[in-house]
């Protein structure tokens, strides 16, 4: 934190040669974070102060807003080495976020070979591996040694994504194998780089879904991994960080869903009032209006809610309990789908293991109820039937909160989706209707 500080003290006292050289020695994030605190014009000056091997590693970990920003206060020339310099991954990151103006102008100023390979990627699916794939990697051939790769991986390493994996391919770029720079530099100068990699290497197609593929990066504690094509062509690689993007993205996504929200790419205090309104409101609508069934509900039983008020004081904590017990079944149920612990599979297990959980669970709910409302004076069948109840509802938001996600997971749909507000409202609806069925047999009303 000094050392930020120290950049934004060089920066107003305008010792340029300082602040080079205090930028050259600090995390490019450290840097990023500066120019939020800054004007218009501060950020455009500040960034022209910054090392040319420095200015684009800072701009890749800008909000894109703050790039659209720098872009408008910067020239043609100062955009075109900053669209050259940058990751191609990071630069198509960056692209997809901009309105089209801005895309135009980048690419117009990115050169003949960026701009080709920056359009090849935006060709890819959103959500597939080739989206978050760079064709920046290290390749090799299996004829050469040690000492010839050690000198290929100096030469043309500096302007690569990593190097700590390099990929060995044939004359028609077919991924061969894989060999890591720490198994290059254990083996002898004259060994042949084709009998000391690996064979069978673990890769990605370039139409595999995103998540897998970063499932793939949690089960295997990889650091990168090789992209093919149909005829196992090597495209480029997708690494650790692009990865941990894509978890960010996920895990956010499923948040907002989880909360009846739409998701958005938006920081909260970018966003404007109306486009914060505009993503709540829809699932809003959809809960009231399903809120509806469950006021018709409490509507047909209004005669006997008249002979016996206060089986009313007991519908708040059945609603309560039930929407609170269904999220905690959905919640885990989804964090397991999530890690790939679970499938569709599962199902039956599922069931039985959540009829077991709701049953413990709604027997000591039951019971403590009974004994606290017959010890408030409320009349035993009363009691009885609110206790019973209980039950119910516990044992319905157990079976409704695990079975939905996996409801979804089989119609492809997102099982975040089945989360708090949905699994709630459907236990709401569900524990009224057992409510006042179970009162009405234990009061003996027909």
């Amino acid at each position: 934190m000094k050392q930020t500080v120290g950049i934004s003290e060089l920066f107003e006292a305008k010792k340029s040669h300082e602040l080079k050289e205090l930028a050259a020695g600090l995390n490019p994030t450290d840097i990023a974070a500066e120019f939020e605190n800054l004007t218009e014009q501060e950020r455009a000056t500040m960034f022209r102060s910054l090392p040319n091997d420095v200015a684009a590693d800072v701009f890749s970990y800008m909000p894109s807003e703050t790039q659209e920003n720098l872009i408008s206060l910067l020239t043609d020339p100062e955009l075109s080495h900053i669209v050259n310099d940058l990751f191609l991954d990071d630069a198509v990151d960056f692209i997809e976020e901009m309105p089209a103006n801005v895309v135009k102008r980048v690419l117009k100023n990115a050169s003949e070979d960026t701009r080709k390979q920056i359009n090849q990627l935006l060709q890819y699916q959103e959500d597939s591996a080739g989206s978050i794939m760079t064709t920046e990697y290290v390749d090799l051939k299996e004829d050469m040694t040690v000492e010839s790769a050690f000198a290929r991986i100096r030469a043309v390493g500096m302007d690569k994504e990593t190097i700590y994996t390099c990929y060995v391919v044939d004359g028609k770029r077919v991924l061969d194998g894989v060999i890591t720079v720490r198994t290059l530099l254990l083996a002898k100068s004259g060994d042949r780089v084709g009998d000391i990699m690996n064979r069978n290497p673990m890769y990605a197609a370039t139409g595999d879904d995103r998540e897998a593929v970063a499932e793939l990066f949690q089960k295997y504690d990889l650091i990168a991994l090789p992209v093919v094509d149909t005829g196992r062509h090597l495209v480029g690689i997708i690494t650790v960080d692009d990865v941990m993007e894509v978890l960010e993205e996920e895990n956010t996504e499923d948040f907002y869903k989880m909360a009846a929200v739409d998701p958005s790419d938006d920081a909260y205090l970018a966003s404007g009032v109306f486009e914060l309104a505009k993503k709540r409101i829809f699932w809003l609508m959809v809960l009231m209006v399903s809120a509806f069934f469950t006021g018709s509900i409490i509507t047909r039983y209004e005669e006997m809610l008249a002979l016996f008020p206060v089986l009313i004081a007991a519908v708040p904590m059945l609603m309560d309990t039930g929407g609170n017990a269904g999220c905690q079944s959905s919640t885990i149920i989804i964090r397991s789908l999530a890690l790939g612990e679970l499938g569709i599979s599962d199902a039956l297990r599922i069931f039985w293991k959540e009829v077991r959980v709701g049953a413990l669970v709604g027997a000591a709910l039951c019971a403590t109820n009974i004994v606290f409302k017959w010890a408030s004076g409320v009349d035993i069948r009363i009691s009885a039937a609110i206790g019973a109840s209980l039950f119910a509802t516990v044992m319905l938001a157990k079976i409704a909160g695990s079975m939905l996600p996996l409801l979804a997971k089989a119609l492809k749909l997102d099982p975040a989706l089945m989360a708090a507000p949905i699994i709630t409202t459907v236990v709401d609806a569900g524990g009224l209707m057992l409510y006042f069925r179970i009162a009405k047999l234990v009061m003996g009303i027909r």
